[in-house]
């Protein structure tokens, strides 16, 4: 599909008052996309997890005015309060989406969003976010249009999302999602997200995360600029080369379970992030120390107990604790009698793989 299969034709329906409220999952990507071009589109191929536990509910409000607005005309609402540093981020995503949902001019809409997680700490609450709201404002157009089939309407919500946030086009569907255009995923594209369309092993139906909350705020250096300084970084090339290689080894990991070949790749795809991070000029870390000192405790674990537990980092300092459900018990004894002292208040989050986002 191309840009242009999302510009819709007339719609049979006007729109009346209205609401749409949707729940959209958090991700963590196992190989990472980091460096993009023009509207949201990925250096590189990345393969997420869809999370259950760390999710944004958003409600769009909308009312239909008496005339077509010069600019788009909304509110937004974060946790009860009026938020007026987003209103520019929401702006620029409905000026990129305007295209494709060409009544947003005609409508008021008032948008209230909730996370179940700290945002703008580096757990993607903007992919939550942004896929929440996509979605909602997706459900006006099917009021329009009743007759969009499902398959589309799940590509174009995706669609959407990543004109908003990039990664946000992962927390669509679940329970493993694939982005990017790769010659050895079929169907991909640098335009959304897709349900991962190879064997899974049992082992990683069940998987858990354990979000380990290291620094609770606003990260230091926003994901976009991040990105940006990709376009100048010294070892770019051989990054998106790497990342589209271990998606290709990825399938394999999957399916047969391999757990010790799938510690390897998630922690390097983490450590290489941040060393990206690290190396771009301006160079910056997001890790704390004691991002580090989990780090070191985890591969101490694991090669003491000879369990599967492993790391995996987004971009901030928090660490997202992988294994599998049958080793749970160990694991968490080991996150509370080692790792909790290293969180900031003591504070984690007890997540798991999830299916995707919901209607409500």
């Amino acid at each position: 599909m191309t840009e242009k299969d999302f510009v819709p034709g007339p719609f049979p329906k006007k729109l009346s008052k209205g609401q749409a409220t949707w729940t959209a999952p958090s991700n963590i990507a196992l190989v990472k996309y980091w460096g993009k071009g023009p509207d949201q589109v990925p250096a590189n191929a990345s393969v997420s997890l869809t999370l259950d536990v760390c999710t944004t509910t958003t409600t769009v409000y909308y009312t239909p005015l008496k005339k077509r607005a010069p600019d788009f005309s909304f509110d937004i609402l974060l946790d009860g309060k009026i938020n007026i540093g987003f209103k520019p981020k929401i702006h620029t995503f409905l000026r990129r989406i305007d295209p494709y949902l060409p009544f947003l001019k005609d409508v008021h809409i008032r948008i209230e969003t909730t996370n179940t997680f700290p945002h703008s700490s580096g757990i993607a609450s903007s992919a939550s976010g942004m896929a929440a709201l996509a979605l909602c404002l997706l459900e006006m157009e099917k009021v329009a249009n009743p007759d969009a089939d499902e398959e589309y309407c799940n590509k174009k919500a995706s669609f959407l999302a990543r004109l908003g946030s990039g990664s946000a086009c992962r927390s669509i569907q679940g329970n493993v999602v694939h982005w990017g255009r790769h010659p050895n995923v079929e169907g991909s594209s640098d335009l959304y997200g897709i349900p991962y369309p190879y064997k899974i092993h049992p082992v990683f139906e069940n998987y858990e995360d354990t979000i380990l909350i290291v620094h609770r705020g606003q990260k230091q250096v926003s994901s976009t600029a991040g990105h940006d300084l990709m376009h100048n970084h010294p070892f770019a090339s051989r990054r998106f080369e790497q990342a589209n290689e271990n998606v290709a080894q990825l399938q394999d990991i999957l399916a047969t379970g391999d757990l010790d070949r799938f510690i390897q790749m998630v922690e390097h795809e983490a450590l290489t992030l941040h060393a990206m991070m690290m190396t771009s000029v301006p160079y910056f870390i997001l890790m704390e120390a004691n991002t580090l000192k989990i780090i070191k405790r985890i591969w101490a674990f694991r090669k003491r107990t000879g369990t599967h537990v492993c790391f995996t980092l987004d971009a901030g300092a928090n660490v997202h604790l992988l294994y599998p459900q049958n080793e749970r018990k160990e694991v968490v004894q080991f996150i509370y009698d080692e790792l909790v002292i290293l969180c900031g208040e003591g504070q984690l989050i007890r997540d798991r793989i999830g299916s995707g986002a919901l209607a409500r």
